[in-house]
């Protein structure tokens, strides 16, 4: 079953825009920045080598079709170099260490790449006339989180538990204190995102549960479940892409447009766990099961929900596609992977289909 968002980004506007993308060697980047080359914008993009190998950066065929610079977010010196070459107009900042277990294994990277990253990011937005809009890209997890049934709302506390969630709640905070004290005056304007979890083709990160079963699934063993009880806000990848495009647009057209934004699903696809691993496993078909086994790890939420009601109202904006859309979608481009073709088609009919 699929929702009709009730107003689409216009692709038309990023045509020949100059736009810079931290963070496109990622799962993430590399979907925006496909959709981005598709629509004919300049793109730029800054980042670290590719997390995983494989990876989509490479598989999606995006490394010819745009600059792609290879830079540790930390260096503030290169970013402004690069700031000053490139003069963006729009400015994505995707660029993160993202695995929360990975932030218990090494906290202080965690800070350093998301909380000075972004004081760099917005150092050279600072410094940088040509910028008008730029979006800094968190997650939901960056609230104080009382594990309720209720959804989180952007004027809630700011406290994330483990470093990776507490680092993105210092990132929002940062970029707060940019505004304030630099962007308006300057006239650029400015919003963070605030986005659940993310499925889709081309995701091979450690420790993310829809990943896991497909490296299950393509050696035909059973899906290992940490924490099958733990409700998320799953949506396909594409979802809040096109939000962050969104407002990225609106708000170079119209600075009122600026602000702090949750980008979620409707609570029909707040699911467990579970409940989401048996949706892959219908769709993967082949006889493939789960099972329930703890591994001791650290602390994770068990609850999560975020309130969309800002964005919904002020864009207009409403979920494309369900959950178990979404993973038919995955399982699609998967299936394409197993057999080592196809992929680079599967990714761009998704992104017509999507946005059509």
């Amino acid at each position: 079953m699929e929702g009709m968002g009730i107003k689409m980004v216009d692709l038309n506007f990023f045509k020949n825009k100059k736009i810079l993308v931290t963070g496109h060697t990622g799962f993430k980047g590399s979907w925006l920045c496909r959709i981005l080359i598709n629509a004919g914008a300049d793109v730029t993009g800054y980042s670290l080598e590719p997390p995983t190998t494989p990876n989509l950066f490479e598989i999606s065929g995006i490394k010819e079709e745009m600059r792609s610079i290879i830079g540790d977010i930390r260096d503030l010196e290169k970013l402004k170099g690069i700031f000053r070459d490139e003069k963006p107009e729009i400015v994505f900042h995707l660029a993160a260490q993202p695995i929360v277990r990975d932030s218990y294994k090494n906290p202080v990277y965690t800070y350093e790449t998301n909380v000075m990253g972004t004081v760099n990011i917005c150092e050279c937005v600072r410094l940088t006339p040509s910028v008008k809009s730029f979006l800094n890209v968190t997650t939901d997890k960056v609230y104080h989180n009382n594990e309720w049934e209720w959804g989180y709302r952007e004027n809630d506390p700011l406290d994330g538990y483990d470093p990776y969630s507490n680092s993105k709640s210092c990132s929002e905070l940062v970029t707060h204190s940019y505004i304030r004290s630099f962007f308006n005056e300057m006239g650029v304007a400015v919003s963070t995102a605030r986005a659940g979890n993310v499925i889709g083709g081309g995701d091979f990160a450690n420790d993310r549960i829809i990943p896991d079963c497909i490296r299950a699934a393509l050696k035909h063993e059973k899906i290992v479940v940490r924490n099958p009880y733990s409700t998320r806000p799953y949506q396909h990848v594409l979802e809040p892409l096109a939000v962050y495009l969104r407002i990225a647009q609106e708000q170079y057209q119209d600075k009122k447009y600026a602000g702090f934004y949750n980008v979620g699903p409707d609570d029909r696809d707040c699911v467990t766990t579970g409940k989401l691993v048996d949706l892959f496993c219908e769709a993967w078909g082949e006889g493939q099961t789960w099972i329930n086994q703890s591994d001791n790890g650290p602390h994770e939420a068990n609850f999560l929900k975020l309130d969309c009601s800002r964005i919904k109202n002020t864009f207009g904006w409403s979920p494309r596609w369900d959950v178990r859309t979404a993973i038919e979608k995955t399982v699609e481009w998967a299936k394409s992977y197993e057999i080592g073709k196809g992929m680079q088609g599967c990714m761009e009919r998704q992104i017509q289909e999507f946005f059509s």
